[in-house]
């Protein structure tokens, strides 16, 4: 006899209904459809309103056996210590063996220094029953071994020394502390808080091990909380655990700090807060719409890297394990905080502040960089050299993106499109959500609303435009459908722990998730972007990778089950899952190379990121809401993702849920045209809300917010291209350039694009005033040209038309304020360069020029130049002289912010042209505003190195 079905529980979400069978938690999503609800009630069913995130569905520390364990860890009684006796030295490192006095297990300990101030510290099983997981998509580097040697070697531990960085490791208890130069920086188990789980078979009463021997099921080292060791059940899912605890985790701690950034993504301050009397920080790729702020719960991406910075040095740890992860922060001193000078801190007023950070991961080993700066600037490069920099994008992704779920058809697009056009609005990119498949089949088209997409695409690229589609991990069960047999077929679909072919919700129904760690599953899904094979795209179609965490709405936490297997590395889902989004969205980076035979740049978006994310998506903030609070946390969870790689970073315009009054969205128009990507997006069941939807008013400061966005475009893409070389965010906190700042140490309500722009999002609602706090130097308005002076803290007026933006005295912009329809349309366009002169009358800046689309760019095909101010003279020439460009595009004006007299005479010097007069005109400035002077049409070609006389 059948079992009788279980009762259903609708979760009726302001915006996402969907239906939970209760005990299983089985997800049946619907969208737009509540007729299909219906349909689908049961007898026994029970509606319920949820109007936010459920918190329930969300683990706790409490909750999750291994972050229990590790934070009733107790500091000041670490049991593991190093063997002096085992050391051995190579060209490559130092390595040793690690004893846990109380388990009597056997550890390694691996010490790799490497390039560019960087230490590899690596713990692992010495004899595991079982190899332990080491996650091998992150890094592009940290092979490159630095000169070293060991000196003051004895039992109780040794130095190793590596360039102008060296780490003192005590043996018992083990501890290592980092320093730069002679300036200790890091400090890894000081209070004695690692803790590393071995591999064990489940016991069953074996015989004790003779004494001195390892024991063949040792004991936990701490016995008091045995629940969840073997399997752990949430919410009616039950995780099995065949190898038992196996769990990592440390300390570490950031001597002399006070502050720490870092580890996307959570909907919290920039500044990490201390989470002693609060749930820590967890990374944990989780589908988590409609989140709240101001807490450390786990959203859709994980980025295991943290930064310290103080007035003297700044440096950064990676955590290199894609398990689940917790992260605690304890500012310091504590007694319990082992001192490298005393053996213990007093707790004194006189003792060094420290951040005390303990991390926890679920499985995996323990695999730590710790990168030593020693400035801002140096840690982005070191993180680089790791696991790689953002490559330059195509022009287009800076600009604007229009977006929606879902544009309903051909004419919808059509009339987007001409309505941009229309109202003299620039937009780059149309965006095409789920709706536009074939029921929820990736690569097709709905025949009926989409059935001519080339027509559609080339209407939209005849005005310059690109299109968008999205493509998800879960693929619909249904042999009619093509992706899912030929993957069926070749089984590259994730397994059960049975192993059976995986079978979760999502969009389509009932789904089959690729087996991403499988090499065959991630050829045969990038070949699927080839031309014939995703009929109906093109060359000028990308693509969006959505509810890649993996989300799975019947899942535990709405994801995938932690004992699934990856038959690809025959590993358990719960080793690679925060790296499953990853290895999705690249392989699509993948694809988009192999349909145009590596000469196109790629564009992908993902909502699931990981460590090296940045080398193949841009990334946006994910299911946001209408309101302002949202405005505001985006702010600083956009200068997060920045400060840990993941550059290419926006939130959705005006809140994906939700419907946004004129005055929060023109607000959030002003704060994404200063932010890197800028995509206006919005739920099913919210209104239409184009520009031209609203009054007269709002259109007006939409449209000039887009126009400065397109102005500023040579700017960003040259602090891209800056980027791909250097690691340097385009969008920085202040302490990036003004490292001993520290007033700005906490600042997250504003921030700079490169080095030149200041600029302070309104976010509160009915504010027409915003308090900014101005770095040291000089900043001028970019409107009015009011002079401010730093450091100091202003009231300043922000009308509704308004956002405060302020140039840097001292730098040189490139804008073009030829504004068209979208950026490719300007790519011939003249510059303008705007010369703001800092208290010495000196300026300077960069300038980078390409095709702005095509990877020609690599081949020499560029211009990199370097644009110089002083004396009265304006100087452009190539920095990289390797690079040759035949751009089209001149000289069409030059601004200079600052000049306190209008010059006798204004002349040009070039190799083309010789000497000439040019046209100028000075507007006087007075206490409070700055004097302008205009060069109008030098006429120079950009490619021409010249210099413009001021006398």
């Amino acid at each position: 006899m059948a079992p009788h079905p279980p009762p259903v529980l609708f979760l009726l979400s302001c915006d996402r209904p969907a239906v939970i069978e209760a005990g299983t938690n089985q997800g049946r999503p619907n969208n737009n459809n509540m007729a299909r609800l219906q349909r689908l009630l049961l007898s026994a069913a029970l509606v319920v309103l949820v109007c936010a995130v459920d918190r329930n569905n969300f683990k706790s520390c409490d909750q999750s056996s291994f972050c229990r364990r590790h934070r009733t860890v107790r500091p000041g009684e670490s049991p593991y210590v190093l063997l002096s006796s085992t050391l051995s030295v190579t060209d490559e490192g130092v390595f040793g063996d690690l004893l846990n006095e109380k388990t009597r297990v056997f550890f390694t300990l691996e010490l790799y220094p490497l390039k560019d101030a960087t230490l590899r510290i690596k713990i692992n099983e010495k004899n595991p029953i079982k190899q332990r997981f080491e996650e091998p998509y992150a890094l592009v580097g940290g092979s490159q071994t630095e000169q070293f040697e060991v000196v003051d070697r004895s039992e109780e531990g040794f130095t190793l020394k590596f360039g102008s960085s060296h780490a003192v490791v005590k043996a018992k208890p083990l501890k290592i502390d980092v320093f730069s130069g002679d300036t200790l920086v890091v400090s890894a188990n000081a209070r004695g808080l690692l803790k590393f789980e071995h591999y064990r078979n489940k016991p069953e009463g074996e015989p004790e091990a003779p004494e001195g021997e390892e024991e063949a099921n040792p004991v936990l080292e701490d016995e008091e909380d045995t629940n969840g060791l073997w399997e752990e059940t949430f919410k009616g899912h039950t995780d099995s655990k065949p190898h038992g605890p196996a769990s990592v985790g440390m300390d570490i701690s950031f001597v002399n700090s006070k502050h720490v950034y870092g580890i996307p993504e959570h909907a919290d301050s920039f500044s990490l807060k201390e989470t002693t009397s609060t749930e820590p920080y967890r990374l944990y790729n989780l589908d988590v719409f409609e989140y709240e702020v101001d807490n450390p719960m786990a959203l859709y991406g994980s980025v295991p890297v943290m930064i310290s910075h103080t007035p003297k040095h700044t440096s950064a740890i990676f955590w290199h394990n894609a398990a689940e992860t917790w992260v605690d922060i304890k500012k310091l001193p504590d007694r319990n905080v082992v001192s490298s000078i005393t053996g213990f801190f007093s707790g004194g007023d006189s003792d060094p502040p420290q951040m005390s950070t303990h991390w926890s991961s679920e499985s995996g080993i323990i695999d730590l960089f710790v990168m030593l700066g020693p400035r801002p600037l140096d840690v982005f490069r070191q993180y680089g050299m790791l696991t790689g920099n953002t490559n330059l994008p195509p022009l287009f992704s800076l600009g604007y993106h229009q977006c929606r779920w879902n544009y309903n058809d051909e004419e919808d697009v059509r009339q987007v499109n001409e309505n941009f056009d229309h109202h003299d609005l620039p937009m780059d990119v149309m965006w095409l959500d789920i709706e536009h498949t074939d029921g929820k089949r990736y690569f097709t088209w709905d025949a009926h609303k989409f059935s001519n997409p080339l027509e559609m695409t080339a209407n939209l690229t005849a005005r310059g435009r690109k299109l968008v589609t999205i493509i998800d991990p879960h693929i619909k069960r249904d042999s009619n459908y093509f992706f899912y047999k030929e993957n069926h077929d070749r089984d590259l679909f994730v397994h059960t722990k049975d192993g059976s072919e995986f079978d979760g919700w999502c969009w389509p129904g009932s789904s089959s998730y690729l087996d991403l760690t499988n090499p065959e599953a991630r050829n045969h899904y990038s070949d699927t972007y080839m031309l014939d094979r995703y009929k109906g795209s093109t060359l000028d179609t990308f693509t969006w990778n959505d509810m890649n965490e993996p989300s799975v709405f019947n899942g535990p936490e709405i994801t995938m089950q932690k004992d699934n297997i990856h038959p690809g590395l025959g590993v358990e889902h719960r080793e690679i899952h925060n790296v499953y989004g990853m290895l999705f969205h690249q392989s699509t980076y993948e694809g988009h190379l192999r349909r145009s035979e590596g000469r196109l740049r790629p564009f992908i978006l993902t909502r699931a990121f990981y460590a090296g994310s940045q080398r193949s998506a841009a990334v946006w903030t994910g299911d946001n809401t209408a309101d302002w609070n949202h405005l505001r946390i985006s702010e600083p969870m956009l200068l997060t993702h920045s400060v840990t790689g993941i550059t290419h970073i926006g939130a959705d315009v005006g809140g994906f849920f939700g419907n946004p009054d004129v005055y929060l969205l023109t607000r959030w128009y002003q704060a994404a045209a200063f932010q890197p990507f800028m995509r206006a997006h919005a739920h099913l069941d919210t209104k239409r809300r184009e520009p031209w939807l609203f009054d007269a008013e709002t259109l007006n400061i939409i449209r000039n917010t887009l126009r400065q966005r397109y102005q500023y475009l040579p700017l960003w893409y040259t602090l891209f291209y800056e980027n791909e070389l250097t690691g340097a965010p385009p969008m920085r906190p202040l302490w990036v350039e003004f490292p001993e700042d520290e007033t700005s140490f906490d600042i997250d309500y504003e921030h700079l694009v490169g080095s030149a722009l200041l600029v302070r999002p309104v976010v509160t609602e009915g504010s027409n005033t915003a308090s900014v706090y101005f770095p040291p130097g000089v900043w001028y308005d970019v409107i009015d040209l009011t002079k401010y002076t730093g450091p100091s803290s202003t009231t300043v007026s922000a009308p509704r038309d308004k956002i405060p933006v302020y140039q840097r005295g001292g730098s040189i912009i490139p804008r073009k304020d030829r504004v068209r329809r979208a950026s490719s349309l300007m790519r011939e366009d003249p510059y303008t360069l705007v010369v703001a002169l800092d208290t010495q009358g000196k300026a300077q800046g960069t300038l980078y020029i390409d095709d702005e689309h095509t990877f020609d760019y690599r081949q020499g095909k560029f211009l990199y130049m370097g644009l110089s101010y002083e004396k009265g003279v304006l100087t452009s020439h190539r920095l990289d002289p390797s690079g040759t460009y035949e751009t089209g595009s001149w000289l069409e004006r030059v601004i200079v912010i600052g000049l306190d007299k209008r010059p006798a005479k204004v002349t040009l010097n070039s190799a083309s042209q010789g000497t000439q007069a040019l046209e100028s005109s000075y507007e006087n400035g007075s206490s409070i505003h700055a004097g302008r002077l205009t060069i109008r049409k030098p006429g120079i070609s950009m490619k021409e190195d010249f210099t413009i006389t001021i006398q």
